[in-house]
């Protein structure tokens, strides 16, 4: 009998469990740190907050939300990893066996394994354009955020940065290619409110050789 094709999501972790076997994990933290603590410091973490890190990876910036939602007034707060890549996820579980508001989980951003109204905010780093189905992601997203919660997704491949667009043909699996405003227009549609793109420099070395 001939094999059953793969869904897009099989694709997708087929990649990314290669990638987590070749050590493209550290390479995303070493690649990536930079507009990643930028954007975190822009998303006003407080202690007791619910965090969802959405294509967490091997699980680096995952660690740097769960240091800044620790103990406090409000209580503990909580990180969630979340993956495609089980391989990844598993990577992301030994390196964080220190921290005890961490929680990784291996599933698709377009069925989040996850109850409604809970993460106060939600951090998406360079994995939102490898989503197949983006309009079916951004309803999960509203579903499990908390009303009032804030999303922030972090792409350097998208139109407006003609250099990132050498990567659409290298890369192994398909890509959306938007604009920034036809993002914003596209979260807006998903009923998200005061949506606006803003440009993260990234002064990490040679960063225009680097994509994804």
């Amino acid at each position: 009998m001939p094999e059953k094709p793969q869904t897009p999501d099989e694709k997708l972790q087929q990649e990314f469990n290669r990638w987590a076997a070749e050590g493209e994990g550290e390479k995303m933290e070493r690649h990536h740190l930079d507009i990643t603590e930028k954007t975190i410091r822009l998303m006003n973490l407080r202690p007791g907050e619910r965090v969802l890190d959405l294509g967490c990876g091997s699980g680096w910036a995952t660690r740097l939300l769960a240091r800044l939602v620790g103990e406090g007034p409000e209580g503990f707060g909580q990180v969630v990893g979340l993956d495609v890549s089980d391989e990844m996820v598993r990577q992301a579980r030994e390196a964080s066996k220190d921290f005890e508001n961490i929680l990784y989980v291996w599933g698709s951003a377009q069925q989040i394994p996850w109850e409604e109204n809970f993460f106060d905010k939600v951090l998406s780093v360079e994995s939102f354009y490898y989503y197949p189905d983006q309009d079916r992601a951004l309803m999960e997203l509203f579903r499990v955020m908390a009303p009032r919660g804030k999303l922030f997704i972090l792409i350097n491949l998208y139109n407006d940065n003609q250099y990132s667009l050498q990567w659409v043909d290298k890369l192994k699996v398909k890509v959306h290619v938007r604009s920034a405003a036809e993002y914003v227009e596209l979260l807006q549609k998903h009923a998200f409110e005061n949506v606006e793109a803003r440009r993260i420099p990234d002064d990490t070395p040679n960063a225009r050789a680097r994509c994804c």
